[in-house]
């Protein structure tokens, strides 16, 4: 359901590039770590894996799971809610661990929550949470960095200036872009490996923000 609303929207919203770095598919039972920036960039996540042939699991804030007839569809389809702040949070990533033993790809935003500002501008991910490097460093799964942009430009700053940059993006239709990384294997402690997976998130994003890609980047098509 989030995979077909995502692709459903999103272009309607702006125009999607996705860019990948890397030759190979997404292999099954890998963790994906897009950079967090605004409420509006799961669904470019999501638009651009479905391009890429991946429907992941997502780690997710437990708040939509009270949302009517939306929190037992997610639990239906697989998505795991994460309680912040609780005790239980932790249960997320063994639920994790098992969507990847099962072959699953999962979705973890290292930063956690969403940067407290207001302007519109893309700017570098912010300080990693230690969950992705747990996760990854517990079942072995390579992590895919993926780095994006454009998102705050449909949706940011107070409540009237987010309704109206939603209402108006389909007239501004601005760029997203979306760029996957070569895939890492994280080794060492949980601060080496959190420092690694951020600087592959971070060359990920400046991809997305308009460095010239790599010679062997691929490109799906804008819609």
């Amino acid at each position: 359901m989030l995979s077909t609303f995502a692709r459903t929207i999103v272009p309607v919203l702006g125009r999607l590039t996705v860019t990948t770095g890397t030759t190979r598919g997404i292999a099954p039972g890998s963790i994906v770590a897009p950079n967090h920036t605004a409420l509006a960039d799961p669904g470019l996540v999501l638009a651009a894996l479905h391009r890429l042939g991946t429907e992941p699991v997502v780690l997710a804030t437990a708040g939509l799971w009270k949302i009517p007839f939306l929190g037992p569809r997610l639990t239906r389809e697989g998505h795991i809610p994460v309680h912040r702040g609780s005790r239980s949070a932790a249960a997320a990533l063994d639920l994790a661990a098992e969507a990847i033993a099962a072959g699953r790809v999962v979705v973890i935003y290292p930063e956690g929550g969403l940067p407290r500002r207001r302007d519109s501008g893309d700017r570098e991910p912010g300080v990693f949470r230690t969950g992705l490097a747990r996760l990854a460093l517990a079942t072995g799964a390579p992590v895919v960095p993926l780095g994006h942009a454009g998102a705050r430009r449909i949706i940011s700053g107070g409540r009237l200036k987010q309704l109206a940059g939603v209402a108006t993006a389909p007239l501004r239709r601005p760029d997203l872009h979306v760029h996957l990384g070569e895939p890492v294997h994280l080794t060492g402690d949980i601060t080496e490996a959190t420092a690694h997976a951020r600087r592959a998130v971070e060359n990920a994003w400046r991809q997305a923000v308009g460095r010239p890609p790599s010679s062997r980047s691929t490109t799906v098509r804008p819609t």
